[in-house]
């Protein structure tokens, strides 16, 4: 893989999808329909992900490719892949509430190793360099010139004062119970996979997720808070979470700087 490429090609696929989801959440009123699953898929969704598959199609065609609204992608298996999810949270979009992101992630050998996470309305850009070294971009977020990327690294945790940060949409009773066995400083909620970025920048410490995801749904933000010195592991047992899964189901996770004392279930 030509990590250079794969990064230059991310980064723009992902901020011109994220100007095509923009024009639509600027609209007074958009259409929201129901997938086989029940969840919910607008218009931008669906042109974001036209618009990065063609892009990711062009630039790798030998490179297999598993994107969220393209059912009949989630039957290919191969050691390498990118996976694409263009519009994660869409119910943060649906709503208004600002966070969603787009994501796209390259996993080799079941680890995602580079990833770009894009939240448009809150004009936030994260994602790994050739080298695999996380950063988040900032200024303009030009498509045709890259800003000042500023490293980015997870926090040094003080174990008797965590930052928890939980999900926005899915919180819930056994999420509440697992992050009761933590003293917590402070705790904020967040959407979509943003998340993992505000472990990866040291805002948060931990993040755990007792609840359904699938693997388009972290692999951006997982490659992000690696590249950044984090770790997601299972929440059942703390074996590295990995890609490539039939189904591309998750188990339940947790994301977190090293130094935690990880608690099990």
């Amino acid at each position: 893989m030509d990590y250079a490429k794969l990064t230059t090609e991310m980064r723009r696929l992902a901020l011109e999808a994220g100007e095509a989801i923009m024009q639509i959440y600027g609209q007074d009123d958009f259409d929201v329909k129901s997938k086989s699953d029940d969840s919910p898929v607008t218009a931008a969704d669906e042109a974001a992900d036209a618009l990065i598959s063609a892009g990711l199609r062009a630039a790798f065609p030998n490179v297999t490719l598993v994107t969220e609204e393209q059912a009949d992608s989630h039957s290919e298996r191969a050691d390498t892949f990118l996976i694409v999810d263009p519009l994660d949270g869409t119910k943060e979009f649906i709503h208004r509430r600002g966070d969603f992101t787009v994501n796209i992630a390259l996993v080799e050998n079941g680890v995602p190793t580079r990833g770009v996470v894009y939240a448009p309305a809150k004009g936030r850009m994260f994602y790994t360099t050739a080298e695999g070294i996380s950063v988040e971009e900032k200024g303009a977020l030009d498509k045709g010139a890259l800003g000042e990327q500023t490293p980015i690294r997870v926090s040094s945790p003080d174990n008797d004062a965590l930052m928890i940060v939980a999900s926005k949409s899915h919180r819930d009773r056994a999420t509440d119970d697992y992050i009761s066995k933590y003293s917590a400083k402070d705790m904020k909620s967040a959407g979509s996979s943003l998340k993992f970025c505000l472990v990866a920048t040291g805002e948060a410490d931990i993040y755990p997720r007792v609840g359904r995801t699938m693997e388009w749904d972290t692999a951006a933000g997982h490659a992000v808070l690696a590249g950044a010195g984090g770790r997601v592991v299972r929440f059942d047992d703390h074996a590295p979470l990995t890609y490539g899964k039939d189904g591309y189901a998750n188990p339940f996770f947790i994301a977190h700087a090293p130094g935690i004392d990880l608690k099990l279930p």
